[in-house]
């Protein structure tokens, strides 16, 4: 592919549920390197509206069944997976297969072994495949990283990580287990797990976790409604984490040696808010999902790693299948994560 700076990739988004529509249709109007150039949907209702709303072409419209023509379309250039957890591995290996480079949504799998084969067929295809982990792309997100990874408030003794919503709806995709691999781990905890890492800037040596009481029983009777753990750092670095369905929670704190610096809310796609023990954080808003899309579309230009490649998407996971284990068990779980290890963004 040419590395024509005035050239933008056309990006085909599978799966046209609420985040597709509110979130990374809206941001394909602002990017630079990449547009709205086709999408994918199992409903003819949505796949008409979504023709008529983008102006799209009929023949950068697809349904699931003929999803693999795509190969044939060379005005698609990055399939965005948007999806149930449990759908991601074969339409990953599907887009793969059709020669097609892939944006997928967290978490990447429901299994390291799928992430492994979606991985897999993404290196043999000779295509990039990339996690939609938009947060590294926020620059409150990347204070955090620059405060923490550089001690400039003094070494870190402790990481709070909490994310929780009022899930809503019973009869929603999030709670079934088969779709969606587990609760709100699957779904929320990813962000703590990530915040903790990228604040620290290492790698979790060891989980412990245990489930919260079911105050529903009927409608968290598949997955669990909430979930804490605390992951151990070297150096006795502590990340205490919780995330829910019942209860709203969103802040990402680490306390130093000389002070403190979080995000309280932090995982939102809009209205973060920064403050240090030193004063607040300071920075202009961007669209998160529009930058991430946009540094994607460069990296397959520029045939360079995305900073958040399938790799991490593997790694958390593993994290994710950790703490399930030391919830159930009961017991300290220890991770092996050192092949991890150059995945730290700085």
């Amino acid at each position: 592919m040419d590395n024509n700076s005035d050239k933008k990739l056309g990006i085909g988004l599978v799966g046209l549920g609420t985040y597709s529509s509110g979130e990374l249709a809206p941001a394909l109007k602002e990017t630079s390197h990449c547009y709205l150039a086709g999408v994918v949907s199992g409903a003819r209702e949505k796949r008409e509206q979504w023709k008529q709303e983008h102006n799209l072409k009929d023949d950068n419209v697809y349904s699931y069944e003929n999803f693999d023509s795509i190969r044939d379309n060379p005005e698609i250039d990055i399939v965005y997976v948007v999806l149930p957890n449990s759908m991601h591995k074969e339409f990953v290996i599907r887009a793969a297969n059709a020669g097609k480079h892939v944006i997928c949504e967290k978490p990447m799998a429901t299994t390291i072994s799928d992430c492994q084969q979606m991985m897999e067929t993404c290196q043999n295809a000779g295509v990039m495949l990339s996690v939609g982990y938009r947060l590294h792309f926020d620059p409150f997100n990347q204070e955090m990283m620059r405060l923490g990874q550089n001690d400039k408030l003094g070494k870190i003794n402790k990481v709070i990580a909490k994310n929780g919503m009022d899930v809503g709806n019973k009869d929603q995709w999030r709670l079934n287990k088969e779709k969606a691999g587990g609760g709100p781990l699957m779904d929320l905890g990813v962000y703590c797990i990530q915040g903790a890492i990228y604040t620290t800037g290492s790698l979790p040596i060891a989980v412990n976790a245990k489930f919260s009481k079911k105050t529903d029983p009927e409608k968290f009777k598949d997955v669990e409604e909430g979930i804490e753990w605390e992951m151990d750092f070297v150096e006795g670095v502590v990340a205490q984490c919780e995330c829910s369905y019942s209860k709203e929670l969103n802040v990402l704190r680490a306390e130093t040696q000389h002070g403190w610096f979080e995000l309280q809310p932090a995982y939102e796609y809009r209205g973060l808010v920064g403050n240090t023990s030193e004063g607040p954080m300071e920075f202009p808003h961007y669209r998160q999902q529009a930058r991430q899309m946009d540094e994607f579309a460069q990296c397959v230009m520029q045939r360079k790693e995305s900073r958040v490649p399938g790799e991490m998407g593997m790694r958390d996971v593993e994290i994710l299948m950790a703490i399930y284990q030391s919830a159930t068990s009961g017991q300290r779980v220890e991770l092996h994560l050192e092949r991890y290890e150059h995945m730290i963004e700085s």
